[in-house]
């Protein structure tokens, strides 16, 4: 008695055309969305993959052809809003030109990084996109051959890989130290997540002391964690800063999701904001307009950057010749906060 587990045969795109009474060439052409297929003939094509429940192997054809339809799309973080907003505008415009976004998520670690690349590889993507500028040396060295369009977004202080879309992060802490030192704030603290995983918020920072040294000042005081940005970690964060350092009169905090946590103390804590201490953070998101005080912020372009970057893959893949950078800047929103 033969045992249940054997494997039904795959269906072919032989099996296609024979139910179909069609050459097997004429199956590629349909499934291809090919112009010069009568509607009779596409429509028989289709009934019979229909019948058969056949899937192409779109595999086999990129290994003839060295591409496929996909695009790697590697971001470190789903948990807010800054990279679905990324992928949104990259997924939309690499749909409407029949390419899928295939994702990655990091998690601000640059070895799982190096392995998604590694991994992702051995589908042959026509085109890369990536956040930030700063890989592991084997990463950049397999983004190096990969003999196609790779585009990192979300920062431009640095040289990238191949082409780059987004903006100045040390810029963006540069004009929030200058800000704020030019409202008058004299004893300034910063409240961050892991500074060593999100090296963009680390060259805010960076750029952020450097406009409080051309005014004479320096960082009083700061709380970083070993762990991923949040509400609670903002908050959790002020409130310990606040008890080791309480003549503060303004923090700065890498996002805006650390910066509401801390709006969330001071409320709770009867902190007066602005006028006892001012708060601003980074992003732009949403939840720092729907809080009672607006939030101090700089609004990065989020969308149009995950939109520019599958662009220039497309222009790219068509011969053409996009700017190898492309810096958008952003906007500063003078909140309620400062």
């Amino acid at each position: 008695m033969k045992e249940q587990s054997e494997q039904t045969p795959s269906i072919t795109l032989e099996d296609v055309a024979r139910l179909a009474g069609v050459s097997g060439m004429t199956v590629s052409r349909v499934l291809q969305d090919h112009v010069n297929v009568s509607e009779q003939t596409r429509a028989k094509v289709q009934a019979a993959v229909a019948a058969l429940g056949y899937v192409p192997n779109r595999l086999a054809g990129a290994l003839t052809t060295a591409k496929t339809r996909l695009i790697a799309v590697i971001v470190p973080s789903l948990s807010n809003i800054v990279f679905p907003e990324v992928l949104r505008g990259a997924n939309e415009c690499l749909e409407a030109a029949g390419y899928q976004a295939v994702i990655g998520v990091s998690d601000y670690d640059l070895e799982k990084e190096e392995r998604i690349i590694a991994a992702m590889r051995a589908w042959r993507p026509s085109g890369w996109i990536l956040a930030g500028l700063e890989h592991t040396p084997r990463a950049l060295q397999m983004l190096r051959v990969v003999r196609s369009p790779v585009v990192e977004v979300m920062d431009s202080d640095g040289e990238p890989i191949d082409m780059a879309v987004g903006f100045s992060n040390t810029q963006a802490g540069r004009d929030t130290g200058q800000f704020l030192a030019d409202t008058g704030r004299r004893r300034v603290g910063y409240v961050g997540g892991d500074l060593c995983r999100d090296l963009r918020a680390a060259k805010r920072r960076k750029g952020f002391e450097q406009a409080l040294a051309e005014n004479g000042l320096e960082l009083e005081a700061s709380f970083t964690a070993q762990q991923a940005s949040s509400f609670l970690l903002g908050r959790a964060g002020l409130a310990q800063l606040l008890e080791r350092h309480p003549d503060l009169d303004a923090v700065y905090f890498s996002n805006d999701d650390m910066a509401v946590g801390g709006l969330m103390h001071c409320m709770g804590a009867g902190v007066e904001v602005p006028g006892r201490l001012a708060l601003a953070g980074f992003n732009g998101l949403e939840i720092g307009e729907a809080v009672p005080q607006r939030l101090t912020t700089i609004r990065s372009p989020r969308y149009r950057i995950g939109q520019l970057a599958a662009e220039h893959i497309l222009a790219r893949l068509a011969g053409n010749a996009p700017p190898l950078r492309l810096d958008l800047g952003y906007e500063f929103i003078t909140g309620q906060t400062t």
